[in-house]
């Protein structure tokens, strides 16, 4: 069995955009496995926009990545050795997190996978993206049949959820997606009434105005900047605005201006944010609902595939830069019985 592992570290942080100066990759010994630990290979790593703030040095709902240290990601492995009895050489487990070929983690912090589906795709739709999707809609969105959702990076892994979670919901659903390409696909495949491609249009104010006449009812934010400036005057009373992220301006040094808060409270409006781990059932419960319906094909995802461990800062630089056209995942490495 291999003793040496490569790492992704953060060398230093940003000042401003990201690039790839801030991250080295670096090789080194894996430790041996204390009681209760399980050593995994890592198959597949999921890139996704939370990973930018973890890299800057201030206060977030998680710690930063210490200067030196791995990446933090969640990954599927498969596991090479262990010392904890729920786990056995050759298992494919979920839950191990770091930009790493070889990762030690407890085995309390494993979930074992079964078979059936891609692995890749418990990183996304049966994973953290798909149950944030599922999550802000049910806890705080809630969208009625009739009322107007709008969403933004609405072909991205969170976005591409909200909008068929929303159809099936039987609300209206505009989205906001950047490119003709992107926009077509959240139109013909994931069933959007309106999707506003904010790259062609000159205004993009007057081109949301146009799509909700009736106003918005429900705003699931995942980007921030000039969709959210849009999107607020806009919103109807008592509107909910799911504050998932908040990606466009994740590189900003400087926080952007914002809307008058002065709305919150002459249009009743719910305005909140949430983290999907807060309530660890949600992971369990969105892979019992949505499992059948990927199994129909009811329910649809899209994966960009990027290949090799040094290839994730890239992978993540573009996902922020908003040059990326669906879920990414980063494949390290094949299983021992492929």
């Amino acid at each position: 069995m291999t003793t040496i592992r490569h790492s992704v570290i953060l060398r230093s942080r940003p000042s401003g955009t990201a690039t790839l100066s801030n991250f080295a990759v670096i090789e080194h010994d894996i430790p041996a496995l204390a009681e209760g630990e399980v050593l995994t290979r890592t198959l597949w790593l999921s890139i996704d926009p939370y990973m930018r703030g973890r890299m800057d040095d201030a206060a977030s709902y998680a710690p930063s990545v210490k200067l030196g240290e791995p990446m933090t990601g969640e990954t599927v492995g498969e596991v090479i050795a262990s010392r904890h009895a729920d786990f056995s050489v050759g298992q494919i487990v979920l839950g191990a997190r770091g930009w790493q070929s070889h990762i030690v983690s407890p085995g309390a912090a494993l979930i074992a996978l079964p078979g059936g589906v891609p692995y890749s795709t418990y990183l996304g739709v049966l994973g953290m993206p798909g149950a944030t999707a599922y999550a802000g809609l049910r806890d705080i969105g809630q969208p009625q049949p009739g009322e107007t959702l709008v969403v933004a990076a609405a072909s991205g892994a969170v976005g591409s959820m909200v909008v068929q979670l929303a159809k099936r919901a039987g609300a209206r659903v505009v989205a906001v997606a950047g490119g003709e390409e992107k926009c077509r696909y959240v139109r013909e495949v994931l069933g959007a009434d309106v999707c506003i491609d904010h790259r062609a249009v000159a205004d993009l104010s007057a081109a949301l105005r146009e799509a909700c006449q009736q106003g918005i009812d429900v705003y699931f934010e995942n980007v921030g900047g000039a969709v959210q400036r849009a999107v607020y005057p806009l919103l109807n009373d008592f509107a909910r605005m799911v504050m998932c992220g908040m990606v466009s301006e994740y590189n900003d040094a400087e926080p952007a201006p914002g809307p008058s808060l002065r709305a919150t409270f002459t249009k009743r409006l719910r305005i909140q944010g949430f983290i999907v781990h807060d309530r660890p059932e949600n992971a369990r419960e969105w892979r019992a609902f949505a499992a059948p319906l990927i199994a129909s094909g009811e329910l649809h995802y899209r994966e960009q595939v990027v290949d090799g461990l040094e290839n994730a800062p890239a992978a993540l630089l573009a996902l922020i830069g908003g040059s990326n056209e669906a879920k990414m995942v980063v494949h390290v490495a094949d299983p021992s019985a492929a």
